[in-house]
């Protein structure tokens, strides 16, 4: 899918650190690595860091499912945070499971390596 950067990277998502692996229709992979300002108290990565790569992750798929020219936003994510993260990376893989004409519904999982990290589903509207 040849989209132009602009459309791809937000100035948030490149202060976060994350890189896009693959974008396809409804399919998004974004990274990201452990960097000292994204860790916790408790040196791990903070939840917040974490949720923000599934949000950017959904939205990307969401804009390849229905277009880059039209916008979508989240009207509601929950996630469940299933393993702490101390180094490296983690990759998040977002899917549309329901391309609706003014909703959108997310799947995305969160992996270090083969290990699941966190589950998340989220709702979109198509604006």
């Amino acid at each position: 899918m040849d989209i132009p950067q602009d459309l791809v990277h937000s100035n948030f998502t490149k202060l976060l650190g994350a890189q896009l692996v693959r974008l396809g229709e409804g399919v998004a992979e974004v990274r990201l690595a452990l960097a000292p300002e994204l860790r916790n108290r408790g040196g791990k990565l903070h939840g917040g860091a974490m949720f923000s790569l599934v949000d950017i992750a959904m939205g990307l798929a969401c804009s390849s499912a229905h277009g880059f020219d039209q916008q979508s936003v989240t009207i509601e994510c929950k996630i469940n945070y299933l393993r702490a993260v101390s180094e490296g990376e983690v990759l998040c893989i977002a899917k549309v499971i329901h391309a609706g004409r003014r909703t959108l519904v997310v799947d995305a999982e969160v992996l270090q390596d083969d290990k699941l990290v966190a589950k998340a589903q989220g709702t979109f509207a198509a604006l």
